[in-house]
């Protein structure tokens, strides 16, 4: 090798960004180009032709800048189309529409028609861009859809076929699990449904804890009790709610107790309520140990859904049942503590309390 050549690829080689093309490193892909002057082509830092000599590349901020310095976009990466995470996104996002506006929702293969996919591969795109499959998505829809015309329909029947069910039977098989409750009393606020409650102390503050006849569904912490009853109230407007007696004062202290020794587990049934993706982050959060924390993208990975971390992140904050489902668990990636439905101090104590069983 020249000494010319040595130079070259010692400055390639000490590049940051050669690493990211060694590494053929799908983040790195739309930060920065890079050419082979052997080939004539340019290509994206992913690329997965073979791995050009150092001495012959040279890196690019965009295409533009590759081609007016005379080279040709790369045949097997595209580097002048969007990258593929955003034309996946973009496929995925045209596929949500074109569930959420079908009478009947379509099939895999007529989805993968639409999108010009193989099914296999749709469905592994459509799962890496929502978190979910396409099945799971649209019965997501089809519950948030059912929701919003139970209260409006004139009746369950019509409100039923107007989210999309081909049969009340088929809803019906659904409903417990979509509304958490029958149809009619879900369109009534929860009318007629018992829910028990009691709000007490613990060391971080006031802590409500309710309870269906499935399980526990909702534990709140905050500063003002007073907050917290509405809080439930808001979520069961029509509900039957019932204060506390002897018997369910026990269950709050079980949870109180929990909430000073986390070593000592949750033993309680659990009455949780959200959507398929809610879910699936949800039992994650519950398989991460007392003492132990897990990443947004961590949970995000572990669930199958990699690049769904803001999702995850929105998961967490929809939590309704704090310690139950350790959402405080979950810290960025740099392990630094970050947002939290009950305060971030109320974070770190927990994460403190846990750390020291």
């Amino acid at each position: 090798m020249t000494a010319k050549r040595e130079t070259l690829a010692a400055a390639t080689s000490a590049d940051p960004r050669w690493a990211a093309v060694v590494k053929r490193d799908r983040e790195a892909d739309g930060q920065f180009f890079y050419s082979v002057r052997t080939t004539g082509v340019y290509c994206r830092p992913s690329c997965g032709a073979r791995l050009p000599k150092a001495e012959n590349v040279t890196f690019h901020a965009t295409p533009a800048e590759a081609e007016e310095s005379g080279f040709r976009p790369c045949k097997r990466c595209r580097p002048d189309q969007p990258p593929l995470a955003e034309q996946h996104a973009a496929r995925v996002a045209e596929l949500c529409r074109l569930i959420e506006n079908a009478e009947q929702v379509p099939s895999l293969g007529e989805m993968a028609t639409h999108a010009g996919l193989s099914v296999s591969y749709l469905h592994r795109v459509f799962k890496a861009v929502t978190g979910l499959t396409p099945k799971a998505y649209a019965a997501a829809h089809r519950a948030r859809r059912v929701r919003a015309v139970l209260a409006r329909s004139g009746t369950v029947t019509e409100a039923i076929y107007d989210a999309g069910y081909n049969s009340s039977g088929r809803f019906y098989e659904d409903s417990a699990r979509v509304l958490g409750m029958t149809p009619t009393r879900y369109r009534a606020g929860g009318a007629d449904t018992q829910i028990r409650f009691a709000i007490g102390e613990c060391s971080l503050g006031a802590i409500l804890v309710a309870a269906s006849v499935q399980g526990v569904c909702a534990v709140l912490i905050g500063d003002d009790p007073d907050r917290l009853a509405r809080d439930l109230q808001d979520r069961f407007p029509r509900a039957v709610l019932i204060g506390a007696d002897a018997d369910f004062e026990r269950t709050v202290a079980t949870v109180v107790g929990y909430v000073e020794a986390p070593g000592l587990g949750l033993d309680l049934p659990l009455d949780i309520r959200g959507t398929a993706f809610q879910q699936r982050v949800w039992q994650a959060l519950r398989e991460i140990p007392a003492g132990q924390t897990a990443s947004y993208a961590e949970i995000a990975r572990r669930i199958g859904a990699p690049k769904a971390v803001r999702a995850v992140a929105g998961a967490c904050a929809a939590n309704p049942l704090a310690v139950a489902i350790p959402c405080h668990r979950v810290v960025r990636n740099d392990g630094r503590l970050s947002g939290y439905r009950w305060g971030v101090e109320r974070k770190r104590a927990l994460l403190d309390r846990e750390a020291e069983r």
